[in-house]
Parts: structure tokens; sequence; C-alpha cells
């Protein structure tokens, strides 16, 4: 229920405000608007005030909106209301009204954004972990416990914005210079290669490939709780105990007990355990379970976390007013260039098509970070109204893009696409996004099968 609300309550604030776009520069330039819809197909509620001409509409299918403008290509227009009519404004203005739609989906996540880096946004420590040998980061000298300060001379105030700006420069590749602070403190500079990135590496964690992990407090394999009715419990594993071996290799880690559990479904796993001043030898047969299409085994027993260690992991990113507008519009240029980038990249085969979201998934995230909080929430949903915004603009025939796409041709040409060209156009139109659409439902069906 609360995935549906989520996905329900974005989907509805996004649309609306980019028909609102439409709607309010049609009404600045004399356009009469005749229906303003919150989705499609059959109406489910309709209301028209007395003082106004538009009937404010809610349909069945709620992804996505439009407005109906007077327009002479749809409907016969009495020639006393031809100054009202859209087909008969200059092209500029249509070009305006068209364009306003994306635009208010740009300025939306503007807002959020704004208002976000005014509340503070939290986040994790750029703190480098472990930098595998012979890997970009390792030939650059950088090493574990470092933080990272600037990129370029832009300053990294969290994990996720290293991620997101080294994605971007991986896409131009080249080196980067990266300052970072020391264990001890000291300033650090390290000259970064990212030409050994690839198209194909952005499908995945390309962070990985350059050797640049998150910094991870050390979890000891030491036991801190229980599922319900779990195999750890009945097999006499208690709270406290210390795991010093499975199946008699030494661990460290409670990673490394989660690998050899997960690697044994079924099968007996003998665990040396430490409880007190005693070493105790307990057997367990980790419960088999089917994960991202294969089998896995779990006892249902976690780890004693070190709870300060974990916060102190964290952090939070907030600025005055004018630093958190300059951000936001920061963010948004940078988040629709890095769209732009991906599907072109897409359209060229260098990116897998995997990358394609549909409404399955947008839901599903829109689920997820309502559960984390409305700071989450909004974060996703000013990333999906640049979504959105880069989409409309896309030159396909149906979208915003196509629309601007004629008017560009008029303005070349001297007078109006032909009804020929147009019809052409919708039927070019409908192929590319239906097809994308089955690309999107058929990612999103496959995630949730794979996990």
């Amino acid at each position: 229920m609360i995935t549906l609300l989520a996905f329900a309550g974005a989907i509805a604030l996004l649309v609306v405000f980019h028909e609102l776009g439409h709607f309010w520069v049609a009404r600045r330039f004399g356009v009469r608007v005749l229906c303003f819809s919150l989705g499609f197909g059959k109406v489910i509620y309709r209301k028209r005030f007395a003082s106004s001409d538009t009937e404010w509409v809610i349909s069945a299918v709620p992804l996505g909106g439009y407005v109906k403008m007077l327009d002479e290509r749809e409907e016969e227009v009495a020639p006393e209301d031809f100054p009202y009519a859209f087909n008969r404004k200059p092209v500029l203005q249509r070009m305006a009204i068209v364009v306003a739609g994306p635009l208010a989906n740009f300025l939306l996540a503007i807002v959020l954004y704004w208002g976000l880096f005014m509340h503070g946004v939290p986040g994790l420590k750029p703190t480098l972990g472990d930098v595998p040998l012979g890997t970009p980061a390792a030939i650059a000298q950088m090493q574990s416990g470092e933080m990272i300060l600037s990129i370029n001379g832009e300053t990294i105030p969290s994990w996720q914005e290293l991620h997101w700006m080294l994605l971007d420069l991986a896409l131009k590749q080249g080196e980067v210079k990266i300052e970072a602070q020391g264990v001890g403190g000291t300033h650090l500079f390290h000259l970064l290669d990212l030409s050994s990135i690839e198209a194909k590496d952005l499908d995945g964690e390309f962070l990985d490939k350059l050797g640049l992990h998150l910094y991870q407090p050390l979890v000891l394999p030491v036991i801190g709780n229980f599922a319900e009715d779990s195999v750890a419990q009945h097999a006499g594993l208690q709270q406290g105990d210390h795991i010093l071996r499975a199946n008699g290799a030494e661990v460290q880690r409670w990673m490394e007990v989660v690998e050899v559990i997960r690697a044994h479904p079924g099968q007996a796993v003998q665990l040396d355990v430490e409880r007190g001043v005693a070493t105790l030898h307990i057997t367990v047969v980790p419960e088999a379970v089917a994960e991202s299409g294969k089998t896995v085994g779990k006892i249902g027993a976690g780890p004693k976390v070190d709870v300060a260690a974990w916060q102190a992991m964290f952090t939070e990113v907030s600025y005055g007013p004018l630093e958190a507008l300059t951000q936001s519009l920061r963010k948004t240029w940078e988040t629709s260039e890095i769209s732009l980038k991906m599907m072109g990249k897409m359209v060229m085969g260098e990116v897998s098509m995997k990358n394609l979201s549909g409404p399955l998934t947008i839901a599903d995230y829109a689920g997820q970070s309502a559960k984390m909080g409305i700071v989450a929430y909004l974060s996703f949903m000013a990333l999906i109204s640049i979504s959105l915004g880069v989409l409309n603009l896309l030159p396909i025939p149906l979208l915003d893009g196509g629309h601007l796409l004629y008017y560009v041709a008029e303005l070349v040409k001297g007078s109006p696409v032909s009804e020929r060209a147009m019809e052409i156009g919708q039927k070019i139109g409908i192929a590319l996004l239906g097809t994308l659409m089955v690309f999107a439902i058929y990612n999103d069906i496959n995630r949730f099968i794979s996990g």
C-alpha cells in the first residue's frame, strides 16, 4: 500500500506540474484551454468552474495527463474564436507553450533540491575502504582510510556525490585530479586515470573497476540477533557467540561466515564458537532459499554491530539559501546532462538497454524511498522530474520534443509541416515509444524475477 500511494503521489505531482507548465504559458498567450486532465482514458471525475473555459478532469489511467487546447486541426472553430486557437498563434509562441511542460519539471526539481539542500541531505562520508592492487586507484597511490575532499576542484561532501561526479567524468574519460585527506590529516593529491572505464562498465558498479570502495567498519563474526524460529536458534547458537572457524577455515569478518553459509544450502556446516571461556562445536544445516535465480543457504542470524562506528560514517550536506540554490541548479543540470549522455550511449549500443526502467521499477523505488523518509522520497521525485523533462524533450513525435521539431522545420521552411508528414511522424513516434515501453517493462519484470 505504501508503494502504491507513494507511486500515485509522485506521478500525480509530476504530471500536474508538467501540464501546468503548458497550461500557464498557453493562457499567457491567450490560448483557450478546453481540458486539463490528470490521467488518460475514461473520465472518472470532471469539474468546470463558472468563470473558466477549462474542464478539470481526473481519468482512469494515472500514468500521464494532457492539456487540450482550442485547435482547428482537432475540431471546427468558430471564426470569432480564431484569436484563441493554438494553431493560429505565432510559431515562437507555440514553441514556448510546448517547451513549458519539460521546463516546469526542471523547475520542480530545482525547487525540491533547493529545499533539500537547505534542510540537509544525509549521506555517507567519502572515505575509501580497501584499494585492490593493480586498479587505477592503486596506481594513483590512493590508500584505504583516505577521505576524498574534491575532484577537479569540485568539493565532494558525500560518497553519493563522488559516485555521481565520477560517472559524469567516466563518460568523458581521461584523468581527474583528486584531493584527499590522509588518515593522519595530511593533504594528498592524486591523478586518477578513467580511461580503463568502458561503456559496458557503466551497466554495473563501475567504481569497483577503478578500485574505489566505500569504507565500512569491521564487523566481527559475533552473533547479535536472530530471526524468529531460525535455524541458528534451533542449533543452539546464542547472542554474543564469537565464531572462530567455519568448516575448519578461520574467519575474522562476519561476511566470511555468511559466504560459507550461503555456499552450503541444506548441507551441514561445522562452526567453532567461543562462548565465554569455552569453545563449542556447533553444527548448523542452512535452510535452502531461492535468491536471484540460485539457491543459497541461510541460518537466520545477524551480527553484533558497533552502532557508534557505523553512525560515524554518516554526514549531512546542507547549505545556506543562496548556496543551496546554486547547488540545486548545478545538480539539476548535471543530472540532465548525464541522463542525455546515457540515453545517447544506449541508442548507439554502447550501454545496455537493461539500464532502461519502466513503471514497475519506478513504483518500487517510490515505495522504498517513501519508507526511508521524506528526504529520500523528495530526492527520488526530483530525479524522476528531471528524467520526465529530459524524456519529453527528445525529438520523438508525440512527445514535446517532437512538436518542437515540427516547429523548427516550420521556421526554416516558412510554412507548417504537412498533415501527411505529421501522420507519418505520429506512426513513427508510436512505434518508438511502444518499443521503449516494451523494453522498460521487460527490464522491470526481469529485475523482479532475478532480484
